[in-house]
């Protein structure tokens, strides 16, 4: 062999050899693992495999979402640069043209309907630092009052019934190490094994230790199979069951007395309350045995340490918010919170469900859990911004109350950041509709979604692996998304954008940030002496303790493990327990003659939210290539509905094709759904457009439907 050929084949050779890794962060859920992605660069095209790296949440462990996730962020169909639309198609634009577009709409349409009328619509996708700026952007750059995020839709129920009770709302009362060593468990409406496959492990070493896991789901799914009681309890009755499982527990004496006089204000009322429901009642309205009910409440009460874990099963319904309190309720009247091995978990659904929730998204709150309606807060946030506090705007509306004011025309221009509210919210055709009435929409996103597709423009998005920023898990710990790799094309950071927009808006002054590291220590500083505080935390201290655990107000402090241990957040210290109806006060869909079976909906473990991401990874869409409604045999037998075959679902807000899928998991008088599809297989079409009354979460579990086949 001639040197020459030698010297090809060492070339060659090297070609394959040479990688690059990334560090970063799962994109998909709460348990954001961390994760490299290395990239193998071949002869002719690169090769690419995702790893998981050891931390105190995950451990090194990644599921099918996080081992594909970067098939989406490398899809050729990612948007790379600005596009406006002209005469019904989308038209590349540069960066300036776009920045000048929003700035004559944004400034036209206020000078003309007032400042309220741009709406700007967030994200749980978003990293802290995003989350933070949106919020600021839409007080000091827009002087808007109408900003909302998506995670209305997902966590309000529980983040609600958490400050309510406690006075505080971190996901997580405890650390997820604490797990293993409880005594008993009760999932409420959590399917973790396939929306959160990297914390099984947890549940599964308590099982081994000795817990008894106690499932409250109407279907059979691959976490009530780990359980040792299996509550199959009739979709939307979660308030019921809990007031049921606590009579047992106060008539059978165990009750943490002690506790209760130290800690608890609230129980005597409920307690009394309790004392005239009917057993009977409740059986009959969650379809569970007396002795099933016995069997839980008993072990619950007497086992020593016990922890409850809630998550869109109960929370999103019209009464999500008064379901969880009922639940926590039975924490509180048994001791087993702020103790070791006993506490609470609402089990987050978005990435950045918990951080995105806590600085300035949501209607009502500033950064740190700070409340927009507070004097001393407005205060506070405004002198950190360098704002009079009377020019901060008020509170706004929920989530889908401004897809309402967009229908009535107070709302007539909308930023939308990462989020597809067409396929998303409730009531999902009247939503697009309303989208359609609005006199400039701009959508941020990897690609056009069905709800970017409405838009004026499109600007694009940055993903997990280019975009650094922290995040905060499903246990409350923040952590630091490292991202490396460039940007395609002519992309922009989320936070870059918010600040390019600012500046055209001649807002430059509030928003000269250089890098996300900039943007966290204001984020820092504005939620410092707040129930969130993250003023101890900095990019040095998550590289070193693999991130913190908030609370963590000080430089020294290393974050806060276990919540409630001394007291709770409430101005007495104690928390505080609720009387819950049996029978929710708010409108609930009931079965009728007309629709005569409840449908509930949920998620697969390939797909994620409204599928934007997950179905443009060939590995993920191979798994699930279409919606479907899973139904009892019987059920479609009696309804004409054969397995496989395409199922017109109708409720009284709208319609669905979807194919069916017979199945044993699920109850005869149930379907279920799940809503990673959109168009004729967008399950929300057929969501009603009640709203839980503390926390304006939508009825997604519970809605009373018609099924015929489809010709």
């Amino acid at each position: 062999m001639t040197q020459l050929m030698l010297k090809y084949f060492r070339d060659q050779q090297k070609k394959l050899d040479a990688e690059n890794t990334y560090d970063t962060q799962c994109p998909f859920c709460s348990m954001q693992c961390k994760m490299q992605l290395i990239e193998q660069k071949g002869v002719g095209r690169k090769t690419y495999k995702a790893v998981g790296k050891d931390n105190p949440t995950s451990q090194g462990r990644l599921c099918i979402k996080g081992m594909n996730a970067h098939q989406h962020a490398l899809h050729r169909e990612r948007i790379t640069q600005p596009m406006l639309k002209e005469n019904g198609e989308f038209k590349p634009i540069s960066w300036a043209e776009a920045l000048n577009c929003i700035r004559s709409k944004f400034n036209g349409i206020q000078e003309s309907d007032g400042f309220n009328a741009v709406s700007v619509y967030g994200s749980a996708s978003l990293t802290n630092e995003e989350a933070y700026l949106l919020g600021k952007f839409a007080r000091v750059a827009l002087r808007t009052k109408h900003i909302d995020y998506n995670g209305r839709l997902c966590m309000a129920s529980a983040a609600t019934a958490a400050n309510q009770t406690f006075g505080m709302d971190r996901g997580f009362a405890n650390s997820l190490k604490e797990i293993p060593h409880t005594r008993c468990i009760i999932l409420a409406g959590t399917n973790i094994a396939e929306c959160q496959p990297t914390i099984m492990p947890y549940f599964e070493k308590a099982k081994e230790n000795g817990a008894y896991i106690i499932a409250i789901d109407p279907r059979e799914t691959p976490t009530t199979k780990i359980a040792d009681l299996h509550l199959k309890i009739q979709p939307g009755s979660d308030a019921a069951l809990a007031n049921g499982l606590l009579k047992i527990i106060i008539e059978n004496h165990l009750i943490d007395r002690e506790f209760i006089k130290q800690r608890v204000s609230g129980f005597d009322d409920v307690a009394r309350h309790l004392s005239a429901i009917s057993l009977e009642d409740v059986t009959e309205y969650t379809g569970i045995s007396k002795e099933d009910l016995y069997q839980a409440a008993r072990t619950f009460g007497q086992e020593e340490s016990g922890m409850i874990f809630t998550a869109r099963g109960i929370e999103q319904q019209t009464d999500g918010t008064a379901a969880v309190r009922g639940f926590l309720n039975i924490l509180l009247a048994t001791g087993k919170i702020g103790k070791p091995y006993s506490g609470y978990g609402a089990v987050t659904g978005q990435g950045n469900g918990q951080g995105a929730r806590e600085h300035g998204q949501k209607a009502d709150q500033l950064p740190g859990y700070r409340s927009i309606e507070n004097k001393e807060d407005r205060k506070y946030v405004a002198e950190v911004w360098g704002i009079n506090e009377n020019d901060l705007p008020g509170k706004g509306v929920s989530a889908y109350e401004m897809f309402e004011k967009m229908n009535e025309g107070t709302i007539t221009a909308m930023f939308l950041m990462c989020s597809n509210p067409v396929a998303s919210n409730p009531n999902a055709n009247f939503v697009k509709r309303a989208i359609k009435k609005l006199k400039f929409f701009v959508a941020v996103d990897l690609f056009i979604s069905e709800s970017a597709e409405l838009a004026d423009l499109i600007l694009p998005a940055s993903s997990y692996l280019e975009d650094q920023g922290t995040m905060t898990n499903i246990e409350g710990r923040v952590t630091l998304r490292e991202a490396s790799r460039p940007v395609p094309g002519k992309v922009k950071h989320d936070w870059q954008i918010i600040c390019d927009i600012a500046k055209v808006l001649g807002k430059e002054e509030y928003f000269s940030f250089a890098n996300a590291e900039e943007i966290f220590n204001e984020l820092r500083l504005a939620s410092k002496g707040g129930i969130a505080d993250y003023y101890g935390i900095t990019y040095n201290k998550l590289r070193n303790l693999n991130g913190v655990l908030w609370p963590c107000p000080d430089l020294e402090h290393e974050g806060t493990e276990r919540l409630f241990q001394h007291s709770f957040a409430h101005a007495d210290g104690k928390a505080k327990m609720k009387i819950i109806s049996n029978k929710a006060q708010v409108h609930k869909d009931e079965v009728s003659d007309m629709f005569p079976l409840i449908l509930t909906t949920g998620r697969v473990m390939s797909h994620y939210l409204t599928g934007e991401q997950t179905r443009r990874s060939s590995s993920l869409a191979a798994r699930e290539i279409e919606s479907c409604m899973e139904i009892h045999p019987a059920t479609g037998e009696r309804y004409g509905v054969k397995d496989m075959t395409l199922v017109k679902v109708e409720s009284s807000q709208g319609q669905m094709v979807v194919r069916s899928k017979w199945s044993n998991k699920v109850s005869k008088g149930t379907v279920f759904v799940p809503f990673h599809w959109g168009g004729k297989q967008n399950v929300n079409q057929l969501i009603s457009d009640k709203l839980d009354p503390d926390c304006r979460m939508p009825g997604f579990k519970v809605v009373a439907v018609k099924i015929s086949p489809y010709m």
